[in-house]
């Protein structure tokens, strides 16, 4: 970008409305807040007001940080038309049989063509397979606008890279993949997206989205080996973590480790890509098999703990086993697509009488996110548990001791720490049975 034309986009005054407060949107809103009239619109009237009361329900923002963001919250549609630059931050899921459920980003489409004023730009962050910013997106937005795009509005695309719960790898510390239709609106995202971070720019809005959904189709992958490697060793009798250590000693070996994978990411976009390249006639193969080999993991955890009370003499029908971590990864308040559910099912399913303890959620969140469990204190489990399953490794979980632990048995330890956030010998020579991926 030249002097000249650097200077022209400063002097054209920019109105923000980024559509979504969720963990991705209400950062960006915030970040651009400081450069920016910005405008945060949400649909979920309950959560608008908590943000008005400068409370952030997710945590990814705290008070003072709230505070200081210079942002207009609202969840009427029709304060869109004041925004000359909208961003859709909505998710995209999938369906019960993996298919991309876009009807987050349909609807978005909807409500931004509704509220459309002619010289918007519009972009997307979602997550998608390459095509749909321009295939399904824009023809929505044309349809209710009654506007041309190219001529009365422009669309562009820049993916998110918010990682919840991190506060490294925060907005202003990411590279930033921007594009747009045309030179204008590329250069125009470019300056907005840069006055927060420094942008890439993508050769087109296709290659932005495709740049994105193979971020975590890598990540997936990498993952599933390990798992693989894990399914493995389990069989040969040698321990994943210490072959890793091990293998890790090497300048040039991943440190990536077996897991549950889930999310609203890594467990998720691999399906959108998988799905394009189906639809073009192309069957995908070593995405897909990583995704089986992940997808498996929960019922193999519930495998290992049923074998583990057999083992014991227990059994499983009526065992209580105890599920420390609900939420898809450390830290965050965030269940979407955990794969803890799938673990407590099969338990279920087995007959198990599965009880959970989950800080970082309350037992309305537990029920709304589709966990059959009951949130239950520690102090209430004493002497009361057959089985735990350290899922996920929260801060609160990391304080806990082998020995605080032992208080939870009413005789015989089984501890499934999947994880391992334990040392292995030491919970041996105090008496557990002790498994990890």
């Amino acid at each position: 970008m030249s002097g000249s034309q650097k200077e022209g986009l400063e002097a054209q005054s920019f109105s923000i409305c980024v559509l979504g407060l969720g963990y991705v949107g209400l950062p960006l809103a915030a970040a651009l807040s400081k450069h920016f009239s910005v405008l945060g619109f949400d649909i979920n009237k309950r959560k608008v007001e908590t943000l008005k009361k400068g409370v952030d329900p997710m945590g990814e923002l705290s008070p003072s940080e709230l505070k200081e963001a210079k942002i207009t919250y609202s969840s009427d549609a029709s304060d869109l038309k004041k925004s000359n630059f909208i961003i859709a931050a909505v998710p995209t899921p999938i369906t019960k049989t993996n298919a991309p459920d876009l009807s987050p980003v349909e609807k978005a489409s909807e409500t931004i063509g509704k509220n459309l004023s002619a010289g918007t730009i519009v972009i997307f962050e979602s997550t998608v397979y390459p095509g749909v910013t321009e295939e399904i997106a824009l023809p929505i937005i044309e349809r209710e606008s009654g506007l041309k795009c190219g001529k009365d509005w422009k669309i562009g695309y820049s993916p998110e890279r918010i990682n919840p719960g991190d506060k490294e790898h925060t907005i202003d510390h990411v590279t930033k993949i921007v594009s747009g239709m045309d030179l204008e609106t590329l250069e125009k995202t470019a300056y907005v997206y840069g006055r927060v971070t420094t942008v890439h720019k993508a050769e087109s809005i296709k290659v932005a989205e495709a740049a994105k959904v193979i971020e975590n189709i890598q990540r997936d992958l990498n993952i599933a080996l390990m798992n693989e490697l894990s399914l493995i060793f389990e069989k040969i009798g040698i321990d994943t973590q210490e072959v890793l250590r091990a293998a890790g000693t090497k300048w040039n070996f991943h440190n990536y480790k077996p897991g549950l994978v889930g999310g609203h990411c890594i467990g998720i976009d691999p399906y959108y890509l998988t799905f394009k390249a189906q639809e073009l006639g192309y069957q995908p193969r070593v995405i897909l098999a990583g995704r089986e080999i992940n997808d498996g993991m929960a019922k193999h955890v519930a495998e290992k703990t049923i074998k583990g009370l057999i083992r014991q003499g227990k059994a499983v029908k009526g065992s209580r086993v105890l599920i420390l971590g609900l939420t898809f990864k450390e830290n965050v308040k965030d269940a979407r697509n955990s794969k803890t559910k799938d673990v407590i099912l099969e338990l279920q399913k087995n007959g198990a009488d599965v009880i959970a303890w989950e800080p970082h959620l309350s037992q309305e969140e537990i029920e709304n996110e589709g966990f059959n469990v009951k949130n239950t204190p520690l102090e209430d489990l004493k002497k009361k548990i057959d089985a735990i399953i350290l899922a996920v490794p929260h801060k609160e979980y990391a304080k806990m001791t082998l020995t605080e632990l032992d208080t939870l048995y009413k005789d015989k330890k089984l501890l499934i720490d999947i994880k391992g956030q334990h040392n292995k010998e030491e919970a041996k020579k105090k008496g557990y049975e002790y498994e990890r991926l």
